[in-house]
């Protein structure tokens, strides 16, 4: 791993392997916990525009520049990031960097393109709240936490991404697209490719980077259960508890715990759930941890009936870990370990795992956090039960409940 600041502040980050391939994702620290609440929705509109066209480019010709080598070419928006990527053969490795330099340095925040885009933007917030297993997260975070922005959905509100004006759009980006705030990883065929990442995202100019604000999150003090009638086949069944951040050493505890319930049908959940029983297609646990925030959930979708009887067994499961073996807790690291060493192998996933770790704290973390996950004891993992799948949990239910 290869790390350097370019002049005016970018951070890139590169990693050799021999590959075909080549990824380059441009990792921006920003998403919608940084929105203020009337421009809710911004972070995600936002990361549609920059696709819409620059100063030089159509946005035909940008999606052709990449397609026509046989790339890939997206982003995604998050609470806390936002990511750009291009993954295309290792000879296109310099066109991939014009590419994302150009969309990200130049946008062009057309008006009459940004109002058509606007209502691609109210689509997709239908089409998900449309969607039960999509939008049942929607709803427990908005449930689970009471002044955390995680409580607001990537994807803002109706009614706020209406209002949005390119001129709002403008000083967003302004603010928060600055190369300090900026992470460029590069995974692939590359040997050195530093100078011309400097010849590309050394335009930008340097400027200060936003400070983020912090909230404090108030601990839970009972339990809460939220019920959103739809008119559906199955019943939508979330129920977890808020925990940490990324960092905090209980963080990686909780990893190992949610992959003992879940890993694929042999985890105890899945297992006691579906394979046993046949109460339900999809049933686990999962366990999110951010810069900023923290939740584990269990999850499942099955007819009403069985709700009270899978949440009884959830209960059991959790109380079972009293009688964790050495073996199935090292199946479970064995797994994690496992897991992330098959992500790697893809070098898009890889190049978002170390601006990720990167961002949080230090790009070491990519392989500090093996590490981590070796060291976790079934001491360990009792007593982070206790502290957090607690009885002041949070309950939503989706369906004809």
């Amino acid at each position: 791993m290869k790390k350097k600041r370019l002049k005016n502040g970018i951070t890139v980050l590169s990693k050799h392997r021999n590959t075909d391939t080549v990824t380059i994702l441009v990792h921006v620290g920003t998403g919608s916990n940084n929105e203020h609440p009337k421009i809710a929705g911004i972070s995600h509109f936002l990361e549609h525009m920059i696709f819409e066209g620059t100063k030089t480019r159509s946005n035909r010709e940008i999606a052709e520049a990449i397609e026509n080598v046989g790339g890939e070419f997206n982003a995604s928006t998050a609470n806390e990031r936002t990511v750009f990527y291009a993954k295309l053969p290792k000879k296109h490795f310099e066109l991939g960097l014009d590419i994302l330099s150009d969309i990200l340095i130049n946008p062009s925040f057309d008006p009459k393109i940004f109002e058509k885009e606007k209502k691609v933007v109210l689509e997709e917030i239908k089409m998900i709240k449309d969607q039960p297993l999509s939008y049942q997260w929607v709803l427990f975070e908005k449930t689970l936490f009471k002044k955390h922005p995680t409580k607001n959905p990537v994807y803002g509100r109706t009614e706020t991404v209406r209002k949005i004006t390119v001129e709002q759009m403008k000083n967003y980006y302004k603010k928060w697209y600055v190369p300090g705030n900026m992470r460029i990883s590069i995974v692939g065929n590359v040997k050195n490719p530093f100078p011309k990442a400097e010849k590309y995202f050394g335009k930008m100019k340097r400027k200060a980077v936003p400070k983020t604000k912090k909230t404090k999150e108030p601990a839970a003090t009972r339990k809460e259960i939220k019920k959103e009638k739809r008119k559906i086949n199955q019943a939508y069944f979330i129920m977890g508890n808020k925990t940490v951040p990324r960092m905090h050493k209980d963080s990686f505890v909780l990893d190992v715990i949610a992959t003992i319930f879940h890993k694929g049908i042999s985890g105890r959940i899945t297992n006691e759930i579906r394979v046993k029983r046949g109460l339900a297609y999809s049933a686990g646990a999962h366990h999110e941890t951010e810069k900023d925030y923290g939740f584990f959930a269990f999850y499942l979708n099955t007819d009403k009936k069985n709700i009270e009887l899978c949440k009884k067994i959830i209960f059991e499961e959790i109380k079972k870990l009293n009688n964790l073996e050495t073996k199935e807790i090292n199946d479970a690291k064995e797994h994690i370990i496992g897991k992330n060493l098959v992500e790697e192998e893809d070098t898009e996933r890889l190049a978002d795992q170390i601006a990720f770790w990167d961002f949080i704290k230090d790009e070491k973390m990519t392989k500090e956090y093996m590490y981590r996950i070796r060291q976790v004891t079934k001491k360990d993992i009792l007593k982070a039960r206790d502290k957090y799948l607690n009885k002041n949990y949070t309950l939503i239910l989706l369906g004809d409940v």
